[in-house]
């Protein structure tokens, strides 16, 4: 009968030990997708959410400035440790199109060019997204604006940016992520206030999700 009760308790505390270490060696890394974890040299694409805009305002709160309809980016992963932990990016293209300005003066907008890529991006677990230059370079974007005076060069600088990842609809979004004139005339704001989110992110077609 002891050796009975010995058996059932060393069979029950087996099974709890399996039970504890289950999670842990099944844990996946930080990005993943239905088709399993995402793996190092995946590209990375994401378009705006549905219905929305990229923004470049004049204040943080206000809503002068430049508005796209299109953006995108492109990034290589280059480190997706085990979750919890921090996946690491190379942003190599970032684009900008159908874009419109309401700033008195400004006729349209010709271009919007993301200057000094790649950028390093790191995507946390608890969905902390920073992106950041080469060392002793900035995050720098020329918007080209049509005047009635001809063609200005606005040029922006930031020396990172801080975004949000959801799993609610696999996105990313950046929301009033300052820039600083660096040249242009008077016509380009002082500061540029970056919004934007991009949804979902994907890897081959599959959205990717951040553990």
């Amino acid at each position: 009968m002891r050796s009975r009760s010995l058996l059932a308790l060393a069979g029950t505390v087996a099974a709890l030990s399996l039970t504890a270490v289950t999670p842990a060696s099944a844990a996946g890394a930080v990005l993943t997708t239905a088709n399993g974890d995402v793996a190092v040299g995946d590209v990375l694409n994401a378009s705006l959410a549905s219905g929305t805009n990229a923004t470049l305002y004049s204040s943080a709160t206000g809503t002068s400035g430049v508005s796209c309809a299109a953006s995108g980016f492109s990034a290589t992963v280059t480190d997706n440790p085990t979750a919890p932990g921090t996946a690491t990016e190379s942003l190599t293209a970032h684009t900008f199109g159908n874009c419109t300005a309401n700033v008195v003066g400004v006729l349209g907008v010709t271009s919007i060019t993301v200057n000094n890529l790649s950028y390093t991006t790191s995507v946390a677990s608890d969905g902390t997204v920073t992106v950041t230059p080469p060392s002793g370079s900035t995050i720098q974007t020329t918007v080209v604006l049509r005047t009635l005076l001809g063609s200005i060069n606005c040029v922006y600088r930031a020396p990172s940016l801080t975004g949000a990842a959801s799993n609610a609809d696999n996105s990313i979004t950046f929301t009033s992520q300052q820039f600083t004139k660096a040249s242009g005339s008077s016509l380009c704001f002082a500061n540029g206030y970056f919004t934007a989110k991009y949804a979902p992110v994907t890897d081959a077609g599959a959205a990717v999700t951040v553990n």
